[in-house]
């Protein structure tokens, strides 16, 4: 990291960048960041990963007395499944 204070300008923007809805012209600056930046490639790397991965798992089920004691938290009895 050449300029720390540059680096964490372009890395709180890396969530947009990641998920392809960052602005055009800090999409340009941040490519040509990483160009030069190792320690800032291995950061955008590791998220995007970090995400691909993320889709990849199916979300474990709630049990369900788990989830009719949530929803009776929640206030939403109305959702509760009938025995």
């Amino acid at each position: 990291m050449k300029n720390k204070g540059h680096c964490e300008d372009l890395l709180a923007s890396l969530s947009d960048y990641v998920d392809g809805t960052l602005d055009g012209q800090l999409c340009e600056a941040l490519e040509q960041h990483l160009q030069s930046c190792h320690n800032c490639t291995v950061v955008v790397n590791t998220l995007r990963r970090t995400v691909e991965l993320y889709q990849q798992e199916e979300p474990d089920a709630m049990p369900e007395a788990v989830h009719q004691r949530l929803l009776h938290r929640l206030q939403l009895d109305d959702f509760l499944h009938e025995g």
